[in-house]
């Protein structure tokens, strides 16, 4: 896991100040969100369904609008900034759906590096072997002249989380990358995560897996049913009283022997009592 850093003068690479979103005519889903994620850190963002987590992943691109507070990109208020800047410097992987048009797994990579392809210009050298590196770190280069509308969910999320890799991002957003993927898969993901903080990009990801959040993310973020939020280094926030009172499970959280050392993670044991409950 890449270590918190400490950037006194400069601005941290994204930043939400006092962010709240509602639907029109709905309930506050996101309430005085307030973070910031600096080079080479992952922030986990984590809460039970229907709290809002791709919701704030929206808002903070700017593919929704904040009712209060703004989203700011190096230190730049993503919603004055073009989109072809935006896109340059950040990189979004939705969860995947089922795929409809016939782009290849290559060629849909290459749609990765649109934001520095002039709109008149042909992909060059750069570009093709930045798709084809994608493809390679995730594994995944045998799909490169598959059909997308042919793969599988999981074939198709690593196909999209390589399209984002091709564009070499300063901030890579991931809505649920370990969705559909069996465990080598969601460790190759995770793993590619670890491996581009480790080079200064920023990684932000939404997930249920509160394991993934200890062993990956130097912070967290956990959203309620209310609107609130606890956010702050992973290891204080992803505690056992955190995972009852936001999940209502119980559960315990250790480090568990492998051969390649000691993991942390959190086992759940049950479903926690409701404060209601009678008796």
């Amino acid at each position: 896991m890449s270590g918190i850093k400490s950037t006194a003068s400069k601005a941290p690479l994204v930043k939400i100040e006092n962010g709240s979103f509602a639907y029109k005519g709905g309930r506050q889903i996101i309430e005085n969100i307030n973070i910031a994620l600096e080079a080479g850190e992952i922030l986990a963002v984590l809460g039970p369904n229907g709290t809002g987590k791709t919701t704030l992943l929206r808002c903070m691109m700017d593919m929704l609008h904040w009712d209060s507070g703004r989203s700011l990109l190096d230190g730049e208020d993503i919603r004055t900034m073009s989109p072809q800047k935006l896109w340059q410097k950040m990189a979004y992987v939705p969860q995947a759906r089922t795929a409809t048009a016939s782009y290849t797994a290559f060629q849909t990579v290459l749609l990765g590096r649109s934001s520095r392809i002039g709109p008149f210009s042909s992909p060059k050298d750069r570009d093709l072997q930045a798709a084809e590196e994608a493809l390679k770190r995730l594994g995944i280069l045998h799909l490169a002249d598959k059909a997308c509308h042919e793969m599988s969910g999981g074939e198709l999320q690593m196909v999209l989380i390589a399209r984002a890799m091709a564009a070499e991002p300063k901030v890579l957003v991931l809505d649920e990358p370990e969705s559909n993927l069996d465990f080598k898969n969601q460790l190759i993901v995770l793993d590619a995560i670890s491996a581009l903080a480790a080079e200064g990009v920023g990684c932000i990801f939404n997930t249920h897996y509160p394991a993934h959040a200890l062993q990956r993310a130097d912070k967290s973020l956990l959203l309620t049913k209310n609107g609130m939020s606890i956010y702050g280094p992973t290891k204080f926030v992803v505690s056992e009283d955190d995972i009852r009172s936001i999940f209502g499970v119980n559960a315990i959280i250790g480090d568990f022997g492998a051969k390649t050392g000691r993991v942390r993670s959190v086992v759940p044991i049950s479903i926690a009592e409701s404060r209601n409950a009678s008796g």
